[in-house]
């Protein structure tokens, strides 16, 4: 099959083909001739008159960031999030210390990056957000649908975690810390100050027996931030926490007025959320180092066991924690690069900011474990009674170091800004993701982008108010567990398959190619083809395979509760088979012809007849 496309003056086409009906419209006119041919000869000749002018003013229709800065700080403000605080140290501890950097770095040559890089290079090109872009293959343009609706699933409970630590942070401006001592009066009898080293369960820090809690604990889970003492299943989700409902409402005002206007506003917010992360980890680094133990904190995080290396554990847990942490899935990538210029260099900015993804983790080990050795000594029990994961890290262990420190509360003001810009920076990405891509798809938005935001924003408001009642905690661990977990990997899993088998890796490459002006390598090429769809199939398989149910604590959902976890999975998967099967419905051909017309590039071949579109061959499926 041969495509010629090319333009030239109404008078040179005159002997090719016949005159076009003059426009109305003033200005230079070009004629766009396109060829398709195959074996047996031309099998179809069109053209059309344009106005150079007006197809150029379309394309400058789009802004476009105002520095590179801008954009590279904004997808590293996302990709880096509260996950590279509390998931990647402690999976590193977990799984053999500088061992699990083995099959990390691994699985981030041969997935994290290719897939980081596709994205990019999708959104520049096509210069629309997760939906657009699949004009490319329309068939595949339920899988933008589907990223999306998973950003927003994502919004509705991250939006809760930024209200948490909205919460710390205003509660740390007090003399003494409010998780210090057990005369409050969310305590119950059960708060005991002295530790021991028993096991733990769930995010409660267990004392001297099975029934003994912390202070840190219980201000987390019976204070006003969960208010779990008012609620000890799901049915406690009628009782509104109004201290929260603020924080939440505080929160949604900044996100509204982050992205109202457009990109350049975020890109001013960008400048202090991205880089503020950074410079509290720092201190916190040189403050952490010099306490007692903090050494022996370090040492177990880098303790190196090969051995855990056999275990296939290891390998899942690297897998999934590099599909999460570079954000590959949520459409936010696609968003951003589509405000780059055109003739950005996507490809640099890929290695660029997905190192410093993998960079931010490793180095926010040694802030975190330097304080875990440090409660470890301090208390007199083990590293691996203290080291967890998750929202208790970060709001029961690390709180309750930072109470024993002189200046505690200064110390808890500057942790907890850190989260809020961690949180911010996220969000931000998560919503511009839904705006954008919505926004590209029913282009009259764009006229009205400030009330559009404010019913996406208030639409998230009035869903995280489930998360913020007495037992909202498990809402949110619902919304946690089935909202971007499968879902998410079956998203990027489709949309590799598209662009790489579909769209076709030696068309993307060409693409890729007008914009940097060089072709991607083999390696590149062989990532998108073969090495990374296996790699998204073992880690969907295995998620499937290996799924547990949720639970917080002792607690264990009902099984009504997990039937609703898996609709809101499926709710966002079942877009991509369910817009494919309306677009075969929706158009006028035969089957064959339909499946033709939906794998064909719409910007080249949207004035072609369905019966022109040339057939996919081996040649085809195997083309790099």
């Amino acid at each position: 099959r041969l495509m010629i496309k090319g333009r030239l003056p109404v008078g040179q086409m005159s002997s090719v083909v016949a005159p076009a009906k003059e426009s109305n419209t003033m200005g230079p006119k070009e004629v766009e001739l396109i060829l398709v041919k195959e074996q047996n000869g031309v099998q179809f000749t069109n053209s059309t008159l344009i106005n150079p002018s007006q197809s150029n003013s379309e394309v400058e229709e789009r802004e476009t960031w105002g520095k590179k800065i801008d954009f590279l700080l904004s997808v590293i403000g996302f990709a880096v999030d509260l996950a590279n605080v509390w998931r990647f140290p402690y999976l590193c501890y977990k799984n053999g210390g500088g061992a699990f950097l083995v099959p990390y770095l691994f699985f981030m040559v041969i997935a994290g990056m290719p897939l980081f890089y596709m994205e990019l290079a999708l959104g520049q090109f096509n210069r629309e957000g997760a939906a657009g872009v699949w004009k490319i293959c329309p068939i595949f343009k339920g899988v933008g649908f589907t990223v999306i609706l998973i950003s927003l699933y994502v919004g509705f409970f991250y939006n809760v975690i930024i209200a948490w630590a909205v919460y710390y942070l205003f509660s740390s401006f007090t003399t003494e810390l409010p998780w210090v001592h057990c005369n409050n009066t969310w305590n119950s009898l059960n708060c005991s100050d002295t530790w021991a080293s028993n096991t733990t369960d769930g995010y409660n820090m267990v004392l001297n027996d099975s029934q003994k809690t912390t202070p840190a604990a219980e201000y987390f889970d019976r204070g006003r931030c969960l208010s779990l003492k008012h609620s000890i299943n799901l049915h406690g989700l009628c009782i509104l926490q109004w201290v929260m409902l603020f924080k939440v409402l505080l929160n949604l005002f900044l996100l509204y007025v982050s992205p109202i206007k457009s990109m350049k506003t975020t890109s001013q917010v960008v400048w202090i959320t991205a880089t503020m992360p950074y410079v509290v980890l720092t201190v916190l680094l040189f403050r952490g180092i010099t306490l007692p133990g903090a050494i022996d904190g370090i040492k177990a995080y880098l303790s190196v066991d090969f051995l855990k290396l056999c275990e296939a554990s290891v390998w899942i847990d690297a897998a999934t924690q590099i599909c999460f942490s570079l954000g590959v899935g949520f459409g936010v990538l696609i968003a951003f690069s589509s405000y780059n210029k055109f003739t950005n260099n996507c490809y640099r900015d890929a290695i660029i900011t997905s190192s410093i993804n993998s960079l931010t983790s490793f180095f926010s080990g040694f802030v975190i474990f330097s304080f875990l050795g440090y409660m470890s000594q301090k208390h007199n029990v083990a590293l691996k009674d203290v080291a967890k994961d998750g929202p208790g890290l970060v709001f029961i262990i690390y709180p309750e170091a930072i109470a024993t420190l002189p200046w505690s509360s200064v110390w808890a003001v500057v942790f907890f800004i850190m989260l809020l810009t961690l949180g911010i920076d996220s969000a931000m990405g998560g919503m511009e993701s839904v705006i954008t891509g919505i926004m590209d798809e029913f282009k009259f938005l764009h006229k009205h982008r400030e009330i559009f935001t404010l019913v996406i924003v208030l639409g998230t408001f009035l869903i995280s108010l489930f998360c913020v009642t007495n037992g909202g905690i498990y809402v949110f661990s619902l919304l946690d567990h089935f909202a971007a977990g499968t879902s998410i990997l079956f998203g990027v899993l489709i949309e590799a398959i598209g662009i790489a088998w579909f769209y076709g890796v030696g068309r993307f490459s060409d693409d890729i190619e007008q914009m940097i002006g060089r072709r991607p390598g083999l390696y590149w090429r062989l990532c998108w083809k073969f090495v990374s769809p296996c790699f998204l199939l073992f880690v969907v398989v295995t998620s499937i395979v290996t799924f547990k149910p949720p639970n917080y604590g002792s607690y264990i959902f009902p099984e009504w509760a997990n039937i609703v976890g898996w609709c809101i999975a499926l709710s966002s998967m079942a877009l991509v088979p369910i817009y494919a099967i309306y677009k075969f419905c929706s158009l006028p051909g035969s089957f064959r012809e339909n499946y033709r017309y939906g794998q064909a590039n719409q910007i080249h071949h949207h004035k072609l007849p369905i019966r022109n579109y040339s057939k996919f061959c081996l040649q085809h499926w195997f083309s790099m």
